[in-house]
């Protein structure tokens, strides 16, 4: 039996009540069988497509708030560590400043014992901590009048060169030691040194004999300088154009140690310089007005 070439159609209307007759080839129905399973599928696959793709939107914006609660947190948790070295400068601070005045703490009995060890934040945290239970210790003695301090005696020193009373440049003063608000952040932070506006390129001085123990890039300082100047006492000088000192050169008191910069996170052409003590940032000013008072 011989399969038929193409199929009859006949199509009656009610309304007329006439026939119509359609003759449809084979192959015509196989190309719309065709058709009908091709589309079928494009159909599903369209489906599926669409189906993953919002299951796809839905975990990114599910990626998204996490990273935005992820993004929040890791900001609240900097804001917090940020508060905490803060408040840990500043404590740190105090406590040196009162236990060297009444006498709680002594200075190093040889010069120039520091080593560049003494510069991490591990061993300045565990002086601070040792500070602050000695005075939690002895607060009916710390409790003084605080009237006419003399942050460091020239005979606690034992040699004058060795006080750091130089101004490190001749310059304005833009910004003191203490509370102020961060230039960059807007918010509040522990400012540990005084910075001292001055022209791009002009030299910084030592304010002390001393040996250089630090001449590197450091975050935040920029091109820095550190001198131990013996006695605990070292002084600091950041946001340096260049450097003139290498580590472990003896200076003079006025030697360059470098220029005038805006290296690091700095506004403007200017030196940011600190005075430790035993680690513990304390106010150069104490220094600088009594040199101006004594020139």
């Amino acid at each position: 039996m011989m399969k038929p070439e193409a199929y009859t159609l006949f199509v009656a209307s009610n309304r007329s009540g006439t026939f119509r007759k359609v003759t449809v080839p084979v192959y015509v129905l196989h190309l719309l069988a065709v058709l009908v399973v091709v589309g079928g599928i494009t159909v599903m696959g369209a489906a599926g497509s669409y189906t993953r793709m919002l299951w796809k939107v839905g975990n990114y914006n599910t990626l998204r708030r996490q990273q935005d609660t992820l993004k929040h947190n890791y900001e609240q948790l900097q804001s917090s560590v940020q508060d905490t070295n803060q408040r840990l400068n500043s404590l740190q601070s105090l406590a040196t400043e009162v236990a060297m005045t009444y006498g709680f703490m002594r200075f190093r009995q040889s010069p120039f014992g520091l080593n560049e060890a003494s510069l991490s934040s591990n061993v300045g945290f565990d002086q601070s901590v040792a500070q602050f239970n000695f005075l939690e210790k002895n607060a009916s003695a710390a409790a003084l009048p605080m009237v006419n301090l003399q942050l460091l005696s020239s005979a606690g020193l034992g040699n004058l060169t060795a006080t750091p009373t130089l101004w490190p440049v001749i310059g304005r003063l833009t910004a003191g030691f203490g509370e102020r608000m961060d230039p960059f952040s807007g918010e509040g932070a522990f400012h540990t040194g005084v910075d001292i506006a001055s022209q791009y390129g002009d030299a910084v001085r030592a304010t002390a004999d001393g040996v250089v123990i630090d001449a590197s890039d450091r975050a935040g300082y920029g091109r820095l300088v550190v001198i131990d100047h013996g006695y605990g006492v070292t002084t600091w000088y950041g946001h340096l154009s260049t450097f003139n000192v290498l580590v472990g050169e003896q200076i003079k008191r006025g030697d360059s140690v470098g220029n005038v910069g805006v290296s690091g996170r700095s506004t403007g052409p200017h030196v940011h310089y600190e005075v430790r003590i035993n680690g513990a940032p304390v106010n150069p000013m104490r220094y600088l007005r009594q040199a101006a008072a004594a020139d």
